[in-house]
């Protein structure tokens, strides 16, 4: 419960509907608005002539909702950089009066769980499309504090919400500076030995016979070295591959059709037993030679994936794939086995560090939804 005495939308909303003359050969930015307050966004951009319907200039500090998914949160304050912009008639536009309200005032607001169910309440028992009508959007209530104290709880949020975004940013930087740093380890080595693929990893024959009555747990190949990660389950009658393979931590293992844009990977602790079609070329890592951490290493740097896409074969680009055979032939520059080892140290390190910054995601994630809880209870 608020100690800020309640409001209602009407206090300081007024509809307003300017309608735009849409010229030929004019063109126009038509907006939408996301759920759960994240804003106003450019829809589609057009000309005047391809428009079906009439569309209404927006300003910004204007007030817009989609009537047909405001219960969804979908509620938002224009921006100035989209002022000018048009929207369908969908989308209920108010002006407001900035001697009552504070436009980032509501702008927080419209991003709070308690906001979003009075909108799902409003929209309760009208339209089969659940559809919230002016005049019951205009009586949904609010915190109205004086526009004073609006404005110190808009300056308090935006100070906590800047140290979650500099946290998060702390975050990022800290493990891309790790993953640059692991893959200093490989380009700098001294003595390094080019060694062809084949050398080093043995391809693996499919090993699991499918049957239409059981269910497979899939894994992917994400681009540009973001890794092997778990996919889809699918029944045996759902697709058409006779023979999977099933792959083992440590694996090497990439798609024909996308490695020339970086799909390579070593299988995770966690997509062991995960299972992948004959379109992935899956291989065993002689770990006398190399140690998967390596190959990690090496395949998800950016510079190398050109050099690989030249053996790819095909004429269009991106229809490129690279059959076993001429990955077997690339050489890679392999570190003696005292460099390996320091790698697979510090990617220990790293690991411990990813899986620190996994179990924290959830508490930082949980910090703004907290602090605006507070605030527009009057606590902040």
């Amino acid at each position: 419960m608020s100690r800020y005495s309640q409001g209602k939308f009407a206090d300081f909303a007024t509809e307003v509907s300017r309608p735009v003359a849409l010229q030929i050969g004019s063109s126009y930015q038509s907006v939408g608005v996301k759920w759960y307050g994240e804003g106003v966004h450019v829809h589609e951009t057009r000309q005047g002539h391809e428009f079906d319907a009439d569309r209404f200039e927006i300003r910004a500090h204007d007030l817009i909702y989609n009537d047909m998914w405001a219960r969804m949160g979908s509620v938002a304050i224009v921006p100035k950089e989209l002022s000018g912009a048009v929207a369908s008639s969908h989308f209920p536009t108010f002006q407001l009066n900035r001697g009552i309200i504070e436009p980032r005032y509501l702008h927080w607001f419209f991003k709070t769980p308690a906001f979003w169910q009075e909108c799902e309440n409003a929209s309760r028992g009208t339209t089969g499309r659940n559809q919230i009508k002016r005049r019951v959007f205009l009586a949904i209530p609010i915190p109205l504090p004086p526009l004073t104290e609006q404005r110190r709880i808009v300056t308090r949020i935006e100070q906590l919400a800047t140290q979650i975004h500099e946290a998060r940013t702390l975050r990022h930087q800290t493990l891309e500076e790790a993953e640059a740093l692991c893959r200093a380890i490989v380009a700098t080595s001294n003595e390094v030995m080019p060694t062809p693929m084949r050398d080093l990893v043995t391809l693996r024959p499919p090993d699991v016979s499918v049957q239409a009555s059981e269910t497979y747990q899939f894994a992917g190949v994400y681009c540009f070295g973001r890794g092997v990660f778990r996919s889809q389950t699918r029944n045996g009658m759902d697709f058409a591959y006779p023979r999977l393979t099933r792959l083992r931590t440590g694996n090497f293992v990439y798609p024909k059709l996308m490695a020339w844009e970086g799909a390579f990977g070593v299988v995770p602790p966690e997509c062991n037993g995960c299972v992948v079609s004959t379109e992935f070329p899956v291989f065993e890592v002689d770990e006398d030679k190399v140690l998967p951490e390596v190959l990690d290493i090496y395949f998800r740097t950016p510079a190398v994936w050109p050099e690989v896409a030249a053996q790819s074969t095909g004429t269009n680009v991106r229809r490129r794939r690279l059959n076993p055979q001429d990955f077997l032939a690339y050489k890679i520059p392999l570190p003696p086995r005292t460099t390996q080892l320091l790698l697979r140290e510090v990617r220990s390190n790293v690991g411990a560090l990813k899986r620190l910054q996994t179990e924290t995601a959830a508490e930082l994630d949980a910090l703004l939804p907290a602090i605006l809880d507070r605030a527009f209870k009057g606590d902040l």
